[in-house]
């Protein structure tokens, strides 16, 4: 059996480890907003080198609550990949801004920085890039745009914990970033939590604020803030975990390089690697694309091969999205059609591996 992922694998390498820091969470008597925050907050800005981590609930809320930071709202505009997870999409509409929808790259899957361009507006007020399946998109070019435009750039980075670009991490190339700690993602806790970092003083001291009901003094609210904060216990977690980030990463690079060299179906397209530089993608999700996809998954688990796929049905062909039904993003359409992740982890083993690319070879 070969399972997408196998989080009881990925966190019982740490269960002693995870069992004391409950332990000391337990006995501080400090359950919110205490010592284990303020640390992971200083670790994980040191880790992206970045001057401020802000620790909120979830990733949705880290973009919705930078996007508030700005003072982003009410026909306001902000450019975003049509291919993403809705969750980029929804941590605008919740602010009251409109997302405008750019196509992206049908080889590397990110927003094509050509075609940001065309869609900027008197109303455009950020570019959010998203960071798709652990690779950092083309920032020197999105940078430069942004630049020429006065935009904000906040990264959706949510998938690529410890990635580079050209030296820098992920995290640390646009005004802010928010990162998702959900449990499948490359730095997990046990339960949902999120982040967002800045190198800005002011907008940090904001977010402070805002994800604590608006409030920087007990009681006293000069936000229309929300209760979005990280709990200790979850901190707790992520610290345990940063310390093997780039060690589990390292993992993920191993056996996706394993997979582009020794897959060879040619009714299957493999994700490209883009840049000189090896780290810069950490593989939070190893995705193929194929025609056959749902005869190519049924094969695969009976071969007992668990596959999944990000994502089925793209943000404007969304329900909760009516109002963009009659809209037409073909490259974005086609990538959702196509798509299928195969397992990657930092737990998997050689057998395993080995498993999946000889049911990928045999696949006709």
């Amino acid at each position: 059996m070969v399972p997408f992922l196998d989080l009881q694998a990925v966190n019982t390498r740490f269960q002693q480890e995870i069992e004391d820091a409950f332990e000391r969470v337990l006995s501080s008597g400090m359950y919110i907003l205490g010592n284990e925050v303020k640390a992971f907050e200083q670790e994980y800005a040191a880790f992206c080198k970045v001057k401020h981590c802000i620790g909120v609930s979830d990733g949705l809320n880290a973009l919705k609550l930078a996007i508030q930071a700005y003072h982003i709202g009410k026909d306001d505009e902000v450019i975003v990949p049509a291919n993403t997870f809705i969750a980029s999409i929804l941590a605008i509409s919740a602010n009251g801004a409109l997302p405008v929808l750019v196509e992206p790259d049908p080889d590397s899957y990110h927003i094509r920085a050509s075609e940001i361009e065309k869609k900027i507006t008197r109303k455009t007020k950020a570019i959010m890039v998203v960071h798709l399946y652990g690779q950092i998109a083309e920032m020197d070019e999105i940078l430069s745009i942004a630049a020429k435009y006065n935009l904000i750039v906040i990264e959706d980075a949510a998938q690529a914990h410890g990635a580079y670009y050209k030296g820098k991490r992920a995290g640390s190339l646009g005004d802010s970033a928010g990162f998702s700690f959900y449990p499948g993602k490359n730095l997990g806790a046990m339960g949902d939590g999120g982040a967002v970092t800045t190198n800005n003083d002011v907008l940090a001291e904001r977010l402070k604020a805002l994800r604590n009901y608006g409030s920087q003094i007990k009681y006293e609210n000069i936000y229309k803030g929300m209760n979005s904060r990280l709990d200790e216990l979850q901190a707790a977690v992520l610290r345990i975990k940063l310390k093997h980030l780039d060690e589990d990463n390292q993992k993920r690079r191993l056996v996706a390089e394993f997979y582009r060299k020794n897959i060879d179906n040619r009714q299957v397209v493999l994700p490209e690697l883009y840049g000189n530089d090896v780290s810069r993608h950490v593989w939070h999700l190893f995705v193929i694309r194929t025609m056959d996809r749902y005869k190519l998954s049924k094969y695969l688990r009976g071969k007992g091969i668990e596959t999944l796929i990000h994502y089925p049905i793209p943000p404007h062909k969304q329900k909760a999205y009516a109002e963009w039904h009659d809209r037409v993003y073909p490259i974005t359409e086609k990538l959702h059609n196509e798509v299928l992740s195969l397992p990657i982890s930092p737990v998997m083993s050689e057998e395993q591996m080995e498993l999946v690319v000889e049911a990928m070879n045999a696949f006709k």
